[in-house]
């Protein structure tokens, strides 16, 4: 069994049943909820404002980092020979990326809100920065992306992929908690399988994955469903990182990571406290990951306990928002120390946060100067056009991963 004690918020536990349906249980101010993902019976146990379904979409994040090292594949053919099977022996390395895990599922908006988050850039060195990383391919590289800060700079995806599916925020979340949790990841280039499992769970990517500066915050993957291509993918990487150098991008982005992404008090409205922003009108042809912005939290949530607090009451208007008995399009919720406004509309998602004392007309209004900064900033905020590319696969390499043998950890092994 697998079980995390987190403060006074969450337990959450990994066992084997032959049948568990999804449930569950209250006692005292405690929610007990199960969720059964084939032959795995994940266990949260919790008493914060989030709701049973919220505990469940967080125990599937814990299912799915499983998932993305070990494969569903697999996990199906290792029960199906040996119904007690431990999945510890499987699992053993991989205890401080499911802490981790933990950890961020209840304080990063990323995992709330289903998006990711981008470092706030020109649009002009995003657009550059996209332009290299299309323009270093090799047959079979399917996604090339470039992180800073566990904040995404930009993403490249082959156009025949995207055609069939687009990379989801869950895979990518998963992905950047891999790395930030493996401190193998900062010794030098890592070659290693990685299952996405939204994209596909019974399938391998082979993820090529290596820091760009010596502090370890610009961080490329470039994943391919060729296991075989490490040098061409390596090859890849050197004429990023030498275009990087080249143009000063890498000291551009260094210098965005030493100062805080942006201040509330750029939008000029003295009553706002703090916003989680996400844009919903989106062309699909588009094919890119849902992205949302905030900014950074400052008084009075520079407590850990203030901005669990903060969190907490978030976690309560996005349940409420996005009732399935009883959706709401607007909430006004006044809470012991600040007042807290939800909107949903077609084009935007948005939580925003004011002082005490600010009245519904007056947050209303408020929302109508922050929608307008939002719009102007849009293109230093957003990936707007995700950049594209085309290559022609090799006889016989699958665009969905070629990889089905999963019986292997691969992930805690082999670098190069």
């Amino acid at each position: 069994m697998l079980s995390k004690e987190k403060g006074d918020f969450m337990s959450n536990s990994l066992s084997r049943k032959e049948k568990t349906p999804n449930s569950k249980v209250v006692y005292d101010d405690h929610k007990l909820v199960f969720v059964q993902q084939g032959p795995l019976v994940l266990v949260s146990v919790s008493h914060t404002l989030q709701s049973e379904q919220q505990l469940r979409e967080e125990l599937l994040y814990v299912y799915d980092q499983i998932i993305s090292m070990l494969t569903q594949a697999s996990i199906t053919r290792i029960f199906e020979r040996k119904k007690n099977y431990d999945l510890r022996r499987l699992l053993t390395g991989s205890e401080k990326i499911l802490d981790r895990l933990l950890n961020l599922v209840e304080s990063d908006p990323c995992f709330l809100l289903g998006a990711v988050r981008c470092l706030p850039l020109a649009a002009s060195l995003r657009d550059s920065l996209g332009t290299l990383l299309q323009k270093a391919i090799t047959p079979n590289l399917v996604f090339s992306i470039l992180v800073a800060g566990s904040q995404l700079v930009t993403t490249v995806q082959e156009k025949t992929v995207i055609e069939d599916c687009r990379l989801e925020p869950t895979d990518l979340h998963l992905l950047l908690n891999l790395i930030g949790a493996t401190s193998a990841f900062q010794t030098g280039e890592i070659w290693t399988p990685i299952c996405l499992p939204r994209f596909n769970p019974d399938c391998y990517f082979y993820a090529y994955i290596s820091y760009l500066d010596s502090e370890c915050t610009i961080c490329l993957i470039l994943l391919s469903t060729d296991k075989d291509s490490f040098y061409s993918v390596s090859d890849c990487k050197k004429r990023i990182e030498e275009g990087m150098r080249t143009q000063n991008y890498l000291q551009a982005l260094s210098s965005g990571l030493k100062s805080p992404s942006y201040s509330v008090g750029l939008v000029g409205v003295p009553d706002l406290r703090h916003f989680m922003y996400k844009p919903l009108d989106i062309p699909d042809n588009y094919r890119q990951l849902p992205q949302f912005t905030s900014p950074e939290l400052e008084g009075p949530y520079c407590s850990e306990n203030e901005r669990h607090r903060l969190f907490d009451l978030y976690h309560y208007l996005h349940d409420r928002i996005h009732s399935t008995s009883r959706p709401l399009r607007l909430i006004y919720h006044v809470a012991e120390k600040e007042t807290l406004l939800a909107w949903v509309t077609s084009k935007f998602e948005l939580y925003t946060c004011f002082n005490p004392l600010v009245t519904k007309a007056g947050a209303i209004n408020v929302l109508t100067k922050l929608l307008r900064w939002i719009k102007k900033e849009e293109d230093r905020l957003f990936i707007r056009y995700p950049p594209k590319y085309s290559t022609t696969p090799n006889p016989g390499k699958g665009s969905r991963g070629p990889r089905t043998d999963g019986t292997e950890n691969g992930f805690f092994g082999g670098g190069h």
